[in-house]
C-alpha cells in the first residue's frame, strides 16, 4: 500500500462563487478555509496548493452572533511606541472596507506560513453583488442551505 502524494500536474482547480448575504462569519469562514486548502478533495496532499478558487460576494452583510458586532476588536500595530490601534466588527463592516472582516477570518482559519499565504491569493472577497470573474463561470456553493444554522436574520 502506498500514500498518495499530488503531483502539480494532477491539481485540477476549480472557481467557487459563495453569496455571504445572511450567513454566520465563522461558519463562512470555516468552509471557505477547507475549501482554499482542498481539505474536500480525496486527493487532499498536505504540502501542495490543491484548494479550489474562492469568490465571496456580499462581505458586507454577512452575521455575527450575540453581542459580537459590537464587541468583536481587531487590533494591529503600527510598528511605532504605543502605536497599538483596535476597530469593533461594526466599525471594519460599517467602514471604507468591509470585505477585510471575512478575509481575516479565513485567514485565521488557516495554519501560519508560507503555504498558507499562497492558498490566501485563491481567495477574492468583494463587499457588493457584483464580480469581475464571469469568465471562469464559478459554480454557486449554497452555504444557506447547507444547514439551518448558517444564517441568522439581521
Amino acid at each position: 500500500m502506498k500514500t498518495y502524494s499530488a503531483k502539480p500536474a494532477d491539481i485540477e482547480k476549480s472557481w467557487i462563487l459563495i453569496d455571504a448575504e445572511g450567513v454566520v462569519l465563522g461558519r463562512l469562514a470555516s468552509l471557505v478555509a477547507m475549501r482554499l486548502r482542498g481539505k474536500h478533495k480525496a486527493s487532499f496532499t498536505p504540502h501542495m496548493d490543491m484548494g479550489d478558487n474562492v469568490i465571496i460576494i456580499n462581505a458586507d452583510k454577512v452575521q455575527l452572533t450575540g453581542n459580537k458586532r459590537a464587541d468583536k476588536t481587531y487590533y494591529w500595530h503600527t510598528g511605532h511606541p504605543g502605536g497599538i490601534k483596535s476597530r469593533t466588527a461594526e466599525q471594519l463592516l460599517e467602514g471604507q472596507f468591509p470585505e477585510r472582516v471575512v478575509t481575516k477570518a479565513v485567514q485565521r482559519m488557516l495554519p501560519g506560513g508560507p503555504l498558507s499565504r499562497q492558498q490566501m491569493t485563491n481567495l477574492r472577497v468583494y463587499a457588493g453583488a457584483e464580480h469581475p470573474h464571469e469568465a471562469q463561470n464559478p459554480t454557486v456553493l449554497d452555504v444557506k442551505s447547507m444547514n439551518k444554522k448558517n444564517t441568522r436574520s439581521a
